[in-house]
């Protein structure tokens, strides 16, 4: 009975060790690509033109000029984000170009700690030409349904982390499910620190090497285990 229990306890935590560190090994391969797309995308030449959706899937953060005009009027405060330990916003700007608009993150400012005081966002809404890198709309960790603003809300409102879908809802015009976000050095921008921060590669080897760590322990303490048996049966 000693020996079935020990198998059964054996087989699920290596299981769920081996499975662990798996993951890790699957996050450290993507954090890799996400970095490696960043820093190739810092040496490539903008592309001009509205973002192609297809070409952001396969090369996150290609850098993208387009010409048009702010939507001043019609600005979203991306809602609780967090940097360099601030709590705040990042500033949305729709930029209106003859192919259609786009959502300009403008970078992130600090909230005002009464959160009825919302922060200066003015931009004016002459025409002009920007560069940017794609990427996908901000996502956060875990989704929180929030309540949406009414029609009827004044502007800027807050939004916690819209889709495309709920963007276009809310400014009664279609903006496809990508942002650009402003280079450093383009004007009327705010704090801008776009590399990703997140947890490094290596990091993520280091618990792998843990969680694998725990399933040899497990292997070398089940094979223990079945010696003594063994040993057992036999006197």
């Amino acid at each position: 009975m000693t020996l079935l229990w020990g198998t059964i306890g054996a087989l699920l935590f290596g299981a769920l060790f081996a499975s662990a560190g798996s993951w890790q090994l699957g996050r450290a391969a993507e954090k890799r690509a996400l970095f490696a797309d960043f820093d190739r995308a810092a040496q490539a030449s903008p592309l001009e033109g509205m973002p192609d959706l297809a070409l952001l899937a396969g090369n996150r953060y290609q850098p993208l000029r387009l010409s048009g005009r702010y939507d001043a009027s019609r600005q979203v405060l991306l809602d609780s984000v967090i940097v360099g330990g601030q709590v705040g916003y990042y500033v949305l700007t729709p930029l209106l170009t003859e192919a259609g608009a786009v959502m300009v993150n403008r970078g992130f400012v600090r909230a005002d700690p009464d959160r009825r005081v919302l922060p200066e966002i003015d931009v004016d809404e002459r025409a002009r030409t920007i560069t940017g890198m794609m990427d996908t709309l901000p996502r956060p960790g875990i989704a929180l349904q929030a309540p949406l603003p009414t029609p009827d809300a004044p502007w800027p409102r807050r939004l916690s982390w819209p889709d495309a879908s709920v963007l276009s809802g809310q400014l009664g015009y279609t903006v496809p499910a990508a942002q650009l976000l402003l280079l450093p050095g383009e004007p009327d921008g705010y704090l801008r620190e776009w590399r990703p921060a997140l947890m490094s590669p290596e990091t993520h080897l280091g618990y792998a090497v843990q969680w694998f760590g725990l399933l040899v322990a497990v292997i070398v303490v089940y094979l223990l285990l079945l010696v003594r048996f063994l040993r057992n049966q036999t006197k």
